[in-house]
């Protein structure tokens, strides 16, 4: 070991050695007492939030504590000695219930290197009417204009009963949120991961920035969203922003779209790079305003999406969307997007819907329509503009029903849209070596006709595998780890692969 390195170890050491441990309990604490003893703890959030941390401390709620106030963490921990708040002892997570009094239950503002985890958060004002709420959250993890900030985590909460406008898309569940109009900012390691979310408005998880825009770009990296479960979301289930690389990962969206009453999907990226969404599950989507499970969004490179199952969506299965009217200031466009290995079962309107997204690679993906469903397998729509370069190859498009194929004659004010053959003015739209079950109406045709290399169709076993109620939430750990072995093996009997799961990818591009 090196002198330097010796000398950071030692200092880590002393730093560690002085960390304090703090309990509070809203049975039987008092704000008098000094807290550093469980039997002489703090009483009140407003006592935590006052108080000075040091990298290293840790903050123990009781469990079955219970308040009504908002809980407000500025700690600056360090690297290797993170600021902790969890709960201590047996029994019911630690709840704090804003009753629509704050904005949000939880601040985490210009915080790093903290850990927050174990609570039961709510935020419902039952007199506001529907048409004029203002914004409310769970959890605001927040970098107001401080520059970068490094090691975050909010993980195991139960969030449930967020009643925000449908106005905005920045409330809801957990919101994390980039402010940089004076100082580049944006967070380096953030972690959310295995949350319940559960009838919250307007979105489950969601990012917003400052630097979404391409003429002021500082995306916040090493961002994962992981093992998350959603329900009865009034909008979009989980939607970063302005991120390189952020992965998305085995998250279960169980019901979006609910209530907002416009355009939302399940899991979507809006102005990223590198973005991975791998082994997540979304269904139960409304309208047909999107109402897609999955989107691509618009100023994105390289979104990959892969080995994720969308099934029961009204509005189908995956959108990649971009306006045509772009420059590289403000919107890029979409392009290089990846989708492959993903299932898509009983999905309704359209299986693959691109406006003017660019480089596509769609490949190695199964699809399967109901009997009975008419389905627009690829419909290609104008946003001020077509599609440039789309390959679909070695899928398996399915149908118990009719699949159709075409561009758009018409849309509709209910998303909906006429279709007619062919692809319009959208320009190297390409089949390759597609396998085709059952009736297709204006099949394309095909570059090559052997379809050997497609999925075969596939007996759905186990159907439809390990399943959550939101109020039992003490069952979510067995849960979410009998759901993860489920889809991988669901992945596994489709395409005789398994997820790289926690690692890089290797993404394929046309050759």
């Amino acid at each position: 070991m090196t002198n330097r390195g010796l000398v950071s170890l030692l200092a880590l050491c002393c730093m560690s050695a002085l960390s304090a441990q703090y309990h509070v309990d809203s049975r039987a604490g008092d704000d008098n007492n000094p807290g550093t003893a469980r039997a002489k703890p703090w009483r009140s959030l407003g006592k935590v939030n006052e108080a000075i941390l040091q990298p290293g401390d840790r903050v123990l709620f009781r469990a079955g504590s219970s308040w009504s106030e908002q809980l407000l963490i500025r700690a600056q921990g360090a690297p290797g000695l993170p600021v902790t708040f969890q709960a201590e002892g047996s029994g019911p997570r630690p709840r704090i219930d804003a009753g629509g009094r704050f904005q949000d239950a939880v601040v985490l503002s210009n915080a790093q290197h903290v850990i927050f985890r174990d609570f039961e958060l709510t935020n419902t004002d039952t007199n506001s009417p529907a048409s004029n709420r203002p914004l409310r959250r769970a959890v605001h993890i927040l970098d107001d204009n401080a520059g970068t900030l490094t090691n975050l985590v909010v993980s195991d909460l139960y969030i449930h009963d967020v009643n925000g406008t449908q106005k905005r898309k920045d409330n809801g569940g957990i919101v994390f949120t980039t402010r940089g109009e004076r100082i580049p900012t944006r967070f380096d390691g953030l972690r959310i991961e295995r949350n319940i979310i559960w009838r919250v408005d307007r979105s489950g998880i969601v990012a917003q920035s400052y630097h979404a825009k391409r003429t002021r770009w500082f995306p916040s990296t090493t961002v994962v969203i992981r093992d998350n479960w959603l329900g009865d979301i009034g909008g979009d289930g989980i939607t970063p922003w302005a991120t390189d690389g952020c992965l998305v990962e085995h998250n279960i969206v169980q019901g979006a779209n609910e209530r907002a009453g416009t355009y939302n999907a399940g899991i979507w990226p809006w102005s990223t790079d590198n973005t991975v969404m791998r082994l997540n599950r979304a269904s139960g989507l409304k309208s047909l305003m999107d109402g897609q499970g999955f989107d691509s969004d618009y100023n994105s490179r390289n979104t990959l999406i892969e080995f994720n199952l969308s099934h029961n969506n009204q509005g189908g299965f995956l959108l990649i969307c971009t306006p045509g009217d772009r420059n590289e200031k403000e919107n890029y466009g979409n392009v290089g997007t990846i989708a492959r290995y993903n299932i898509s079962r009983h999905d309704g309107a359209r299986t693959f819907h691109v406006t003017a997204a660019e480089q596509t690679l769609i490949h190695d993906n199964a699809t399967y329509i109901a009997p009975g469903a008419d389905v627009q397998v690829l419909l290609l729509s104008d946003w001020n503009g077509w599609a440039k370069g789309l390959e679909l190859r070695h899928n398996l498009f399915h149908s118990e029903g009719v699949g159709r194929y075409g561009h758009q004659r018409s849309r509709n004010p209910d998303g909906s849209y006429g279709i007619a053959p062919g692809w319009g003015p959208a320009t190297n739209i390409v089949f390759y070596g597609n396998r085709y079950v059952g009736q297709h109406e204006d099949r394309p045709a095909e570059i090559a006709s052997n379809d050997a290399a497609a999925p075969a169709p596939m007996v759905f076993k186990d159907w439809p595998g390990p399943q959550f109620d939101p109020r039992q939430p003490e069952k979510f750990g067995a849960y979410i780890k009998a759901h993860r072995a489920w889809m991988v093996r669901l992945m596994e009997r489709q395409f005789g692969r398994r997820p790289a799961l926690d690692g890089s990818p290797q993404r394929e591009r046309k050759q």
